[in-house]
Formats: structure tokens, sequence, C-alpha cells
């Protein structure tokens, strides 16, 4: 029963990987520090915009998706009638 673990489902590895998306999109967040970036809707020109609206769109989709699924299901017994 020694059976080897594949390297993606180490504890470690896993706990490496999530460190590192967090320092990824840390750095990719600090970069708009030293990049000019060119505001075409003034909103869009704020520290941070891509990050934030990113995340705020996937709340929302998120949750339309789970309204939408309250409205449209059935019941269990819907296709036995």
């Amino acid at each position: 029963m020694n059976e080897k673990i594949h390297w993606l489902q180490r504890k470690t590895t896993i706990k490496k990987l999530w460190i590192i998306l967090y320092c990824l999109l840390a750095i990719s967040v600090l970069v708009e520090l030293f990049v000019d970036v060119k505001a075409y809707f003034g909103l869009d020109g704020s520290f941070g915009f891509s990050a934030w609206f990113g995340f705020g769109a996937c709340v929302l989709m998120v949750l339309f998706a789970k309204l939408l699924g309250w409205l449209i299901k059935r019941d269990e017994q819907y296709y036995n009638d």
C-alpha cells in the first residue's frame, strides 16, 4: 500500500503553488506603479482596475448563475409524470 503520490497532490506542493499564485497576482498589480496606463473612460485609469474589475465581474457572474439556477430549477419528479 505504499503508493506514490503525484507531485501535484502533495500538500506542500499545493501550498507552494498558492503562494506563487498570490505573488504573481500581487506583482501584476504592482507593475501598474511603473507603467503608464492610458485611461479611456476615466475609471479604468484607477490603480488596480483590472484586478478589482475582474474580481467584481466574477462575483457578479456567480451570483447571476445562482439566481438563474434558482429561477429555472425543476422539481425532482418533473420528468417522472
